[in-house]
């Protein structure tokens, strides 16, 4: 499991022009679920995301976390973080997890997560527009599998 994620001052989803998440200050998270996650690379990617010291202090370090700050979360299924780009000109999704499986541990995440933040989601899916306004910008790629 892959979440890239990005500290951010706001976030939204539209989807079809019309607007089904929005955040403030926090974290956009664009979670790709691969074949073979299971519900364990949740439970080691839910505590690093929300104790991740990217938000910065009173001298200007990233030393706080999301919850530090009382920031919020908004989560959105990104199966092309599943993509390879190795062969050819065409990604090739053969890595990614089946609709409906991911689905199931997209929903678990946000759950898992929402235990300790508030998480706005988008649409499973559903083709979104993602106003993503990163603030620094920091972004990072985090690997469940390599926790």
């Amino acid at each position: 499991m892959i979440a890239l994620l990005q500290r951010v001052s706001r976030s939204s989803v539209l989807v079809e022009g019309r607007e089904v998440a929005r955040i403030g200050r926090g974290l956009n998270i664009l979670l790709g679920v691969f074949k073979g996650d299971t519900d364990a690379d949740i439970d080691k990617l839910v505590p690093k995301l929300v104790n991740l010291r990217i938000f910065a202090d009173e001298e200007g370090k990233m030393n706080r976390s999301v919850l530090d700050i009382g920031g919020e979360a908004l989560v959105v299924s990104q199966f092309t973080l599943a993509g390879s780009v190795k062969k050819g000109r065409r990604p090739s999704f053969d890595a990614a997890m089946p609709p409906d499986e991911a689905k199931r541990l997209y929903e678990r995440f946000c759950g898992k997560l929402a235990e300790h933040l508030p998480v706005q989601t988008g649409e499973f899916g559903a083709m979104m527009e993602v106003q993503i306004h990163n603030d620094g910008p920091v972004t990072f790629i985090i690997d469940s599998r390599e926790l």
